[in-house]
């Protein structure tokens, strides 16, 4: 019996191991070590993009941006989302209904028991944060993002 548990939880931990940013990490355009991250980003830019976590909600100085531009990826400075598509989610992240294609990558996350998508830069895989089917119309979509993730450039 207790071959059989142990069997069990070891079957289970292995199954559950999650992969996605390792995998992610070594398939874009940008790719650098992780040595060389820690050297660019500050440590909760590090935190949030390259060790998928998440910063404390309504601390973005980006959440209440109402200026007209873009918003980039801090880690490689790819534009990522246009202030036309930002709105107050009321969740305490920068919200966007809408993302600039091909600039933003998507994948599973299941670290918290249930499967979330993940959103993170095509460009260098940085994680941004994740998006939900609980948005505003067009898209019916809100991509919730860690602002520490973003910078912004005013539009001209």
């Amino acid at each position: 019996m207790k071959r059989l548990v142990f069997l069990s939880l070891l079957v289970g931990f292995t199954a559950c191991k999650g992969t996605a940013q390792k995998e992610k990490q070594d398939n874009f355009p940008v790719s650098k070590t992780e040595a060389e991250w820690k050297a660019e980003l500050t440590p909760e830019e590090f935190y949030v993009m390259r060790e998928e976590g998440t910063e404390r909600a309504f601390t973005s100085d980006l959440l209440n941006n109402k200026q007209k531009g873009t918003y980039v990826c801090a880690a490689c400075q790819t534009p990522v989302f246009k202030s036309e598509t930002k709105f107050d989610s009321g969740t305490g992240w920068p919200s966007f209904y809408d993302y600039i294609e091909g600039n933003v990558a998507f994948s599973s996350d299941n670290k918290l028991g249930y499967t979330r998508t993940e959103e993170h830069c095509a460009n260098c895989g940085g994680h941004l944060g994740h998006v939900f089917d609980d948005g505003p119309k067009p898209t019916g979509k809100r991509h919730c993002i860690n602002g520490v993730a973003l910078n912004f450039v005013p539009a001209k």
